[in-house]
């Protein structure tokens, strides 16, 4: 919790979070200013009582406590005593350092409380004034710059010679060191001695043990905030060699103030330091104690010390002592807020607060330059305030490095924006202003000087860029292009200032200041009120480059990262003979084609040795080249830039990927896992993450082989991809290169021109991935890696035993003249089958059902290709289906059913449940099939062999879905067609070979009429089968010519004749259908005549086999032939027998007319086939309408 300066309690310990509390609003003068003060920190006890003291008390005269610690006071009190009121030169930056928090965000102003008074107290003092002022951000620094005792130090060091001689052209030719009076030296010890016997208590005078000297010692610069920091990589802890510099103590970077007080005067927010004394006594709890010199009265300026001081402080009262050449008068007491009434020292408190307001106005809109060192002086008795650009005159000396300020700078700029990076909570929206931060601070240093900071700035700078996130350059919580009035680009601080500034200008003043940034003419223009308003806001935040797309994100990381692996190299020391790489020139990468590489066999023993070593890091081995000592932070910043420019490469070769440009993708992985192996080298323990992020690299790695094997045609282009280099990869490389010789993943990432191998090695990575989640324990911590490492290994084990399969596939299609499956067949197949086998554990063992389904879909193929590779290669006639070839087929279908057991019901997944039943029920349709066509009859008998054929027939159409509406189901519908046929010509045929048993004859018939039946239903829904469905029409009328030679009676016969014709009549679609094709191939022939590429006259655009139509119609025109004879033979006879006349009468009559014109025609050799087919739609329509006449009549 915060303290007000009035209560006293003890404060907090620095640095620490606070929440302010509401500090008093005065009101003074019947002018109302808002002023309200917290404390931050204070390492004063609490307040003591002062003692007054009696009357007439010599104060020349030395206590007997005089610059004695007391134990009232604790060790700050000797600073609370004010022994010395002069300002640091480096004092702000010490309170910067603490409440980093504060610089570059809410607070207006860091700085003494002197320099604030001298400032607020120009238009009334003549005088000198002069201040160095920086910006961090929109909060401006303000520390005294003691002209003299710079100029002091310039004559014993040489440093600031350029601004001595600056000073002495420009502004004071004649200067030189003005020594302070005896009356100055006089007033400061008596006030002291004053001081000391004021303090209350017997034990006053006496001393205080040495030990107790650091008893409530507050923090040094730097150790404040280390609990914040612990959760942040090892390269944002402030830089050892910060701590240790030499210089640092006396350049004041230490916070001496006994407090540091947030100061809120009107809208002005100030984080100020204060040593002045504070005292207990009376009704007020606090009291500022004053010695004044009785003779002379209090004047203006004494007078807004006095007020402001304790504003600052938030005293209340003020009680003061006067005296006559040191003996004691009397004491007064008076109120804060009365001080601005008192006599001889009347101000206005409206004119202070608009005198802090211009000051701050004007500051604000010159000081724009973050990092720069700007100068406010006045010249003593001069009413002209100016203000000078330091940085930029001192680079026009030899050495820039000449402004102490430099360093002290850089430091701050590094540590807010270090601070900023370690609120998570502030997202992206600060990033722009990190990164000018950063910018700012780089610009500052010397890379000789300051390794250890610019590598931590620049490995800052890459993590500003993230890698991982989704792709939303626009997203609204990343303004990039940040707000209209707040951010700006570093072009912005080069420009002049504008018009509105006219009042800083210096055109009425004399030539030799124009070195000036700005100019207030006359300090009487700041109690004008809003005289000076701020034209150039000193912006919150910055713009963020606007990336347009991911590879130019990472590149700028990768810049980043190089730039901080430069500084990390250089200040290592190079230990042993290191090759003396040039940058320059090129790495060459490595290609081999599959000759050279040893195939799989060599890459298994690569595999072994990088697990091998993989084990090694859980050992703690730590193997650098380039002597880097474990611990520094050499060794820590090189580990995060390391990762980073890993990170980087994989997000890059992921993007290539998404591009398929996988010769880059393949290079960029490559320069990934090099990084990734350097780093596997330095690190003496493997994060989980890291190893993580491996798995992840070789997944992809993985992926990207896979895809090179798939697009074998792009091949040279990939290589030239894949070889090309930039000079920022070649000059990572060579960082890398100094740790590590980065050969472990040598053998994922080459680019070979041998598919087996490409997709070996992709097996191999996924491999290597899993066995890393494996071995490290992370596949419970990270179950969606595994399952995503595990799929790809099922899946990649598919494509590799695809790859065998079709090989082998390949061999069997290719032997001819051997009758024996080859050793080359089988070892395929048992290398495809065992890729099978394993990538179906792999999808099992993460419960993927429908992958598994397919491999297992993959093996049933397999054992088919196996099957077909067992068929004897004799003629036909000697053909048998084999046993080799049944047990594979009936493996087969194991493997079918198995996928089907796996996919559980249609409703996991549609198209592969489909699948797998089309599958099993070809493969059940080609068994009976060729059992069916090459009948085993030297093992079994003529009945069996029917029997497993029609079982085997009857399952194949169990699978055969033909109601479900897909782009299959036609073809599903055409196989269903076909085995009715295939079954109804084996009933057929049974029943023209069987004797004897007339139930199995009368069973057969009814059989075959039934899948006759259904045959032709299924054919009729086709419109691309009219040769099929002509054939199962013409076998039908030979089944009814077959039951007709069994018949004796004419009524009989003649019901089977009419039958046979009936069918015929329905063959009239399938000869529409046959005419259509012909009709369409005839006017694309006449289409294609003219063009040189016109197709043959044997081709056939629409895929009509015409042979098979010729010889179909043959046989039609034959058995028509055949059935009209025959019925008009049996209507004569019938008649002679009958006479009279009948209906029968009007069919004989058709049927005669009709079997004389099909005479004629089949008689005339010079019909075409398109006629010929003219001709039977014209008879079967004749007969149609004679049947449906005489059906009619009938009824």
């Amino acid at each position: 919790m915060d303290e007000l300066c009035a209560a006293g309690a003890a404060a907090p310990v620095r640095g620490e979070a606070e929440e302010p509390k509401q500090g008093s609003v005065l009101f003074l003068g019947g002018n109302e200013v808002k002023s309200s003060a917290v404390v931050k920190y204070s390492s004063a006890p609490p307040q003591a009582a002062f003692a007054r003291l009696q009357e007439k008390t010599d104060l020349k005269l030395p206590p007997a406590n005089w610059l004695r610690e007391s134990a009232k006071l604790g060790p700050a009190g000797t600073t609370i005593l004010g022994n010395n009121k002069k300002s640091k030169p480096f004092s702000s930056f010490g309170m910067a350092y603490d409440f980093i928090d504060s610089v570059g965000n809410d607070v207006d102003v860091v700085s003494d409380s002197e320099n604030i008074k001298k400032l607020l107290k120009i238009p009334y003092s003549k005088s000198h004034v002069s201040m160095a002022v920086h910006r961090i951000g929109r909060t401006l620094l303000l520390d005294e710059l003691d002209i003299q005792e710079l100029f002091m130090r310039s004559s014993q060091t040489g440093d600031w010679t350029w601004l001595k001689e600056f000073y002495q052209r420009l502004i004071d030719q004649k200067w030189q060191r003005k020594k302070k009076s005896k009356e100055h030296w006089y007033q400061k010890a008596i006030l002291s001695k004053f001081l000391y016997y004021s303090i209350n208590g017997d034990g006053a005078a006496q001393p205080v043990p040495t030990t107790s000297k650091q008893h409530q010692e507050g923090p040094v610069s730097g150790e404040s905030d280390e609990a914040g920091r612990a959760s942040w990589p090892a390269p944002f802890e402030m830089p050892s060699s910060l701590s240790e510099d030499p210089g640092a103590s006396n350049q004041g970077l230490k916070n001496d103030f006994v407090r540091n007080i947030l100061w809120t005067f009107e809208d002005i927010h100030m984080l100020v330091g204060s040593n002045m004394p504070i005292f207990g006594g009376g009704r007020y709890p606090a009291v500022s104690l004053r010695l004044r010199d009785n003779n002379k009265p209090i004047n203006v300026l004494t007078g807004i010390d006095y007020w402001l001081d304790n504003l600052i402080c938030n005293v209340p009262e003020l009680v003061m002592c006067f005296h006559v050449n040191g003996i004691v008068q009397k004491y007064e007491m008076i109120k804060t807020e009365d001080i601005p009434n008192l006599e001889n020292s009347n101000f206005s408190t409206k004119v202070i607060k608009d005198i802090a307001q211009n000051i701050l106005s004007f500051l604000k809109s010159n000081c724009t330059k973050e990092g720069h060192t700007y100068w406010l002086f006045k010249a003593s008795g001069s009413d002209i305030v100016k203000l000078y650009d330091l940085t930029t005159l001192c680079e026009e000396t030899e050495d820039k490095y000449q402004n102490p300020f430099t360093m002290p700078v850089a430091i701050l700029l590094y540590k807010v924006a270090c601070n900023m990076m370690l609120k998570k909570n502030q997202n992206k929206k600060h990033y722009g202003t990190i990164r000018t931060l950063l910018l700012n601070c780089l610009k500052l240093l010397d890379n000789g000087r300051h390794p250890q900071i610019i590598a931590s700035a620049n490995y800052m700078l890459s993590e500003l860029f993230q890698l991982d996130e989704p792709k939303k350059e626009d997203s609204t919580d990343f303004p990039i292009n940040g707000n209209s009035d707040e951010s700006y680009s570093e072009e912005e601080e080069e420009m002049p200032d504008s018009d509105e500034n006219g009042s800083y200008s210096n055109s009425s003043d004399p030539p030799d200041d124009n070195k000036a940034v700005a100019i207030i003419k006359s300090v009487g223009e700041l109690s004008v009120p809003e005289k000076y308003k701020s034209v150039h806001r000193i912006r919150p935040s910055c713009a963020f480059p606007v990336c347009h797309g991911t590879e130019e994100r990472c590149r700028l990381v990768l810049n980043y990262v190089l730039e901080g692996l430069k500084s990390v190299d250089s200040s290592v020391k190079k230990e042993g003979d290191l090759p003396a790489a040039d940058p320059s020139t090129p790495i060459p990468l490595k290609y081999e084609d599959e000759s050279t590489s040893g195939g799989p066999e060599c890459l298994e023993k690569q595999m072994a040795l990088f697990l091998d070593k993989m084990g090694s890091f859980q050992k703690g081995k730590h193997s650098s080249q380039s002597g880097m000592i474990p611990g520094s932070w050499q060794y820590k910043m090189k580990l995060q830039l390391i990762l980073k420019s890993s990170k980087a490469y994989y997000v890059l070769s992921d993007a290539a990927m998404i591009l398929q440009k996988y010769g880059r993708a393949l290079r960029y992985i490559k320069l990934a896992l090099q990084c990734n192996d350097t780093y596997c080298c330095l690190c003496t323990s493997m994060l989980p993450e890291v190893l993580v992020f491996l798995c992840q690299c070789l997944t992809l790695c993985g992926d990207i082989q896979l895809m090179l094997a798939q697009n074998a045609n792009n091949r040279a282009a990939y290589l030239e991809e894949y070889n090309y280099q930039t000079k920022e990869d070649q000059e990572i490389l060579h960082s890398l290169h100094r740790e590590s010789r980065c050969q472990v993943f040598a053998w994922a990432t080459d680019l070979s021109t041998d598919l087996e191998c490409q997709l070996s090695v992709s097996c191999k990575c996924y491999e290597a991935a899993h066995e890393i989640l494996l071995f490290s324990n992370l596949k419970n911590q990270n179950p969606e890696q595994r399952i995503q490492v595990l799929k790809r290994m099922g899946n990649i084990r598919n494509e590799i035993g695809v790859f065998y399969m079709n090989q082998a596939a390949a061999v069997q299609t290719e032997r001819v003249v051997s009758k024996t499956v080859s050793t080359t067949e089988q070892q395929l197949w048992k290398k495809s089958f065992s890729c099978f086998e394993e990538g179906i554990q792999n999808f099992e063992s993460i419960d993927d059902a429908t992958n598994a389904a397919l491999l297992l879909c993959n093996t049933g193929r397999l054992m088919r290709i196996c099957a077909q590779a067992h068929c004897a290669t004799e003629g036909d006639f000697k053909r048998e289906f084999s046993p080799e070839e049944a047990l594979y087929y009936n493996k087969a279908i194991d493997y079918y059913l198995k996928a089907l057991r796996s996919l559980g019901q249609r409703d996991v997944h549609p198209a592969v449940w489909d699948s797998v039943n089309w599958e099993l029920s070809t493969t059940y349709f080609t068994m009976a099939t060729l059992q069916q066509d090459y009948a085993p009859l030297s093992r079994k008998a003529q009945e069996q062999i029917e029997k497993e054929v029609s079982e085997a027939m009857m399952k194949s159409l169990k699978y055969c879905d033909v109601d479900t509406v897909s782009a299959r189901q036609p073809l599903c519908q055409y196989r269903a067609a076909t085995i009715h046929h295939r079954l109804a010509s084996m009933y057929h045929s049974c029943l023209r070979n069987q004797v004897g048993d007339e139930h199995l004859r009368k069973q057969h018939r009814v059989l075959a009429d039934l899948h006759y039946s259904k045959a032709v239903r299924l054919f009729q829904l086709l419109k691309d089968a009219p040769c099929e469905f002509l054939r199962v029409q013409l076998e039908r009328v030979a089944f009814a010519e077959f039951q007709m030679t069994s018949q004796n009676s004419s009524a009989g016969k003649l019901k089977t004749l009419f039958g046979a014709l009936d069918i015929m009549a329905k063959t009239t679609r399938a000869f529409q259908l046959i005419r259509k094709e012909l009709l369409a191939e005839s006017e694309q022939m006449n289409k294609d005549k003219s063009n040189a590429d016109s197709m043959s006259p044997n081709d056939s655009s629409t895929g009509l086999n015409k042979e098979e139509v010729l010889k179909l119609l043959g046989i039609f025109e034959s058995r028509m032939s055949f059935l009209l004879l025959q019925s008009i033979k049996l209507l004569t006879s019938t008649k002679k027998k009958i006479g009279g006349i009948n209906e029968e009468d009007v069919v004989l009559q058709t049927n005669k007319q009709v079997y004389s014109l099909l005479l004629r025609a089949t008689a005339n050799k010079s019909l075409t086939l398109l006629e010929r087919i003219e001709v039977i739609l014209n008879l079967l329509e004749q007969l149609t309408r004679n049947n449906e006449a005489n059906n009619g009549g009938t009824q």
